[in-house]
Parts: structure tokens; sequence; C-alpha cells
């Protein structure tokens, strides 16, 4: 039997994490991406609790940047950047509920080289930026284009990372904010957590009718803190689940693989976002797992563990999990 089986998906979604019905979303679909996570463009799809949706993404930059030479400062339009799919509507969502979303597959499309990774002025984790402001010259601007299938990244003659593709961004629109696809917050975006991969569920407050889902911005390979600021960014065939939980209400995305469950948090500073992840996995642990709060924290003091996502976006996104086996 398969983990899924016994999810929390399927033990509390309205289609107990069956799937009732195939979608796609095309290019030709989409028309429009989006860059702004609000309630105020029609849906591109409306499904009901249960359907499979696959979604064509583009790479982070709408694919603009296609050669080496390219200089993304010429050619890029900040802040129009992560275009998203969606967003879908999903019948039957209210304030208050909670929408699951089971990442099925991520397959790379696109000519080679269909990979594009780069260091921007002003942008990245050890350059300083708006927010961190100093007198130092920016970074030269670089671009890396490359080889991607699903046996991997070719990142030189000697080196091939891993495919470990991701979705960077996802999430439900706020209930009366637009905001930039750029910013992770309370209803997900711009995470750029790692383990938001193939085979995990990932859970997010619906904070307006139809929960109106986006996604997009997915990544070939990445490591912890998205340290110059762009991943390996990819376009790519995307493939979703999607279930709806009732009168579950969260504060903030949660995540659920075979192994752990995990809680996200996204802010400034970096340790408030831990303090958002921990804090809200704590008060799980008690709600749903028969812990006493006060026990919960001096357990995960033991064996928490914290994946930081990025560390560039204008709020930082940390998850803190604990595995499965301790929730006995």
């Amino acid at each position: 039997m398969s983990w899924l089986e016994n999810s929390i998906m399927a033990r509390k979604g309205l289609a107990k994490g069956q799937a009732r019905s195939s979608h796609s979303i095309t290019e030709a679909d989409q028309g429009k991406y989006h860059y702004v996570y609000g309630p105020y463009v029609e849906p591109v799809l409306t499904v009901d609790p249960g359907a499979v949706v696959s979604a064509e993404t583009h790479d982070a930059f709408e694919g603009q940047i296609q050669h080496e030479t390219d200089k993304p400062s010429e050619i890029l339009n900040f802040p129009f950047l992560n275009p998203q799919n969606g967003p879908i509507f999903v019948n039957g969502a209210e304030k208050g509920d909670t929408l699951a979303v089971y990442i099925k597959s991520i397959v790379p499309r696109g000519p080679q080289p269909r990979g594009t990774t780069v260091i921007m002025p002003d942008f990245g984790g050890l350059v300083p930026t708006g927010d961190t402001a100093m007198l130092n010259a920016p970074l030269p601007e670089r671009v890396k284009k490359l080889h991607i299938d699903e046996n991997g990244t070719k990142w030189n003659d000697k080196i091939t990372l891993p495919y470990e593709p991701f979705i960077g961004t996802i999430g439900t629109s706020p209930e009366i904010e637009a905001i930039s696809a750029l910013q992770p917050d309370y209803y997900g975006g711009n995470m750029d957590l790692p383990d938001v991969g193939v085979g995990a569920v990932i859970y997010l407050p619906v904070n307006t009718q139809g929960a109106l889902l986006y996604l997009g911005d997915c990544h070939a390979a990445q490591g912890d803190g998205e340290l110059c600021g762009v991943a390996i960014e990819h376009p790519t065939v995307t493939t979703v689940h999607i279930d709806l939980i009732k009168g579950w209400s969260l504060k903030w995305p949660r995540l659920e693989t075979e192994n752990f469950i995990m809680s996200i948090g996204s802010s400034r500073p970096m340790e408030d976002a831990a303090r958002i992840a921990y804090r809200d996995l704590i008060r799980w642990m008690a709600a749903d797992y028969g812990f006493e709060e006060l026990d919960a924290y001096m357990l995960l003091t033991q064996c928490g563990r914290v994946r930081l996502g990025n560390m560039v976006d204008p709020k930082y996104t940390l998850g803190a999990s604990i595995k499965k086996s301790f929730l006995v």
C-alpha cells in the first residue's frame, strides 16, 4: 500500500485522495501568465476535488534569457518574474478550508539548453541589496545555460547534478491583497523549498472562495538557501492532484511526505521564519497527534529539523519538520 493511501489528504479530503478527473493547462490555455497572487483575475480552470491537472509552466524568466551572452538587467522587467499558471478554482473551497496538493510529476520540456541560472545585480545572498544596503559595487552579471533531462543537469564536463525537481512557487490567493509572485507568506507563494517536490503533499490555507491555486517557477535543482538568488530554472509539464479538506483551518502552509511532516514559515529576519515554522509544528503535534505543547517543544529541541528554502526573497522561508516515526 502506498503511504499516500494513509496520508492526511486521503483521510480528510473530500475525494479521499482519489483521482476523479483529468485536466491540462497548455501555454495556449493559460494565455497570460500571472505575476501576482490575488483574487482579481478570472480562473483559467475550474475543477472539483479529486482533479489531476497538468500545467505547462514557464521558467522564472518566461523564457526571455536564451543565451549566455544575454544581460538580464537589459532583458528582464523587474518585478515581472516567476510567471504563474492559474488560478485554478476549486469547487466547494471556502475560507477556513485547506487545499491539499499532491505533486505527481515534474517533467522538463522545451528545447535544449532548457535550464538557466544567473547572477543579477543587487540580488543574492552574498551581495548588497535594497534591503541590505552597502557601498560595495554589484557583482558582474553572468548567465549559465544548461542541458537538463530526467537523468540530470549537466553543469560542465565533470559535474552532473541529479534531477531533483520541485515547485518553487505555489500557493492560494489571499482574500483581499494582491501580492507579488516573488514573495512567500502565509498563503505559500515563492517559498523555493526543495521539499515541495515530486511525491510530497502540500497543504495550503484557503483564504477566498474557490481557493484560487497558482503554481510555477519549477527548479531542476537547488541547494539550501538558493544562495545566488537563482536556482536551475526550467520550463516543465507539472502534474498535481488536488483535493479539499473542509474545516481544517491553517495559518501557514504544511507539507507531508512518506517520512515526515513539516510546517513552513516565511518572514524576516530568518529566525522569525524558524519560529513561525516551529510554533506551527508544535501546535499541529498537539492538535492532531496527542502531544502536550511543552512536551512537543522539548521533543523538537532534540529531533526537529529545519530546511532553509530561500535566503534571498523579500521574506525568507524555512520548513520545520519531524519524522513520522516520532509521532506514534
